[in-house]
């Protein structure tokens, strides 16, 4: 199969994914551009360990790529996109659904997870308004996670975690926003819960 068609192949699995050139890019360590000559079929050879790579982040297989089988039905995991997340309601009951993603097979046992789509600027220019991230729901977070939290039983909220000795700071990315800090204290009597972490971004162009 020639590169054009190998690379709109690329440009169609990823689509149909909903994953951005830059969120492959990145998982492979090159510039954007060099997905785009990927996609464009503007490379003398595509090396087979890069393509082994795409197609596992897309979810395909390499022989659909190079042209070799026509694609089969991922066998992924459908979860629910929420709207918002709100204290005193498990995950499994929220209504306010307004769309699906889905998830690779492979992540069915390490745990539970749901979409959420992000409102505000706060955590730009990494996250904007209207994205939708995947998370892992969980308890406790790791410095420098990527946390969805309740604080004070308002709507979940997505921020940067930090664990501090006398409590833990919230922080957005972007620099017109104050962290938020909470005493020890203050984390049980507000409270502030983290409802899960932010493990993928799924973004619509």
């Amino acid at each position: 199969m020639s590169n054009n068609n190998v690379g709109q192949r690329i440009f169609e699995a990823r689509k149909r994914r909903k994953i951005s050139r830059k969120e492959v890019a990145d998982f492979l360590q090159v510039h954007e551009t060099t997905i785009k000559r990927y996609e464009d079929g503007n490379t003398k050879k595509l090396p087979t360990d890069r393509l082994e790579k795409i197609a596992k982040y897309l979810n395909t297989s390499i022989e659909y790529l190079m042209g070799w089988e026509e694609e089969q039905k991922p066998q992924g995991i459908k979860i629910p996109v929420l709207g918002t997340v709100a204290a005193g309601i498990p995950i499994s009951a929220v209504e306010d659904i307004l769309d699906y993603e889905e998830i690779p097979q492979t992540w069915k046992n390490q745990g539970e997870f749901f979409g959420l789509r992000i409102k505000g600027d706060s955590m730009k220019p990494d996250i904007n308004d209207g994205d939708t991230v995947i998370v892992k729901q969980q308890t406790t977070a790791n410095n420098g996670d990527i946390i969805i939290a309740l604080v004070n039983g308002d709507d979940a909220t997505c921020k940067k975690f930090e664990k501090l000795d006398n409590g833990i700071m919230l922080i957005s990315n972007n620099s017109e926003y104050s962290p938020m800090y909470f005493s020890n204290e203050e984390v049980i009597t507000k409270p502030v819960v983290i409802i899960g972490k932010v493990v993928e971004l799924r973004r619509k162009f």
